[in-house]
């Protein structure tokens, strides 16, 4: 989930912060700048893990800031393919459940990645799955005793699989124009989500299958 990222930067100390110890004061002008940013194919910057190697502080004319070739390496979240996590349901919709790991809330289960069969509730705003169920449509599904459903209630803590992550470089620009009339900007996307699949054995809501842990000790006993 976590991984270590080198990164090699320009830092600069302002004059304010002369009087403070160089490193501490690199420290926290680079936690200040990359924590809980997102960079291109490297993922969301965390926090400063160590100072690798500093170079000597020179002042540019203008500024008066004391400025460091500085190579650090940050703690970066970036769960890699198959890798399985634990993460809170954020929300839920037609297409599909949004997961929260606390700090990161762009993690989604599409609609593929949801066990068969499975369907939404738009009443409970939740998608169930119906196990050893011969329905093949949502609305047979939706049909079916509620008591035999299992929810991905909102809250749940879920046991998930990573499928793919994917970066979007959403960099601002002029909106466009057509005939004289401004086209209205489309919704910004996130710039880095995580995909993840509950579709097999284990995964999913953990209460799922902490139901079904006993059993599976009395057969381990025998």
């Amino acid at each position: 989930m976590f991984v270590l990222s080198n990164i090699k930067d320009t830092i600069p100390v302002l004059p304010a912060n002369f009087g403070v110890d160089t490193e501490e004061a690199l420290i926290n002008e680079i936690n200040k700048k990359y924590a809980n940013r997102v960079l291109h194919d490297v993922g969301l910057c965390i926090c400063l893990f160590d100072l690798a190697e500093v170079g000597e502080g020179k002042v540019r004319y203008g500024d008066g800031c004391h400025w460091y070739k500085v190579n650090f390496r940050m703690v970066v979240f970036r769960p890699f393919a198959s890798e399985v996590i634990l993460a809170k349901v954020k929300s839920s919709d037609e297409d599909g459940i949004r997961l929260s790991v606390g700090f990161f809330d762009d993690i989604y289960v599409p609609l593929g990645y949801l066990p068969q069969p499975s369907a939404f509730d738009p009443n409970e705003r939740s998608h169930f799955w119906l196990p050893d169920s011969e329905a093949t449509t949502a609305h047979e599904l939706l049909e079916s005793a509620t008591a035999e459903r299992m929810y991905v209630d909102q809250g749940d803590i879920v046991r998930v699989r990573v499928e793919a992550d994917e970066f979007y470089d959403d960099e601002p620009g002029p909106p466009k124009a057509t005939d004289g009339v401004a086209v209205k900007r489309e919704a910004r996307r996130p710039p880095y989500t995580v995909t993840c699949s509950i579709a097999e054995q284990g995964l999913g809501p953990v209460s799922w299958w902490k139901s079904a842990q006993p059993e599976a000790e009395i057969m381990d006993d025998t």
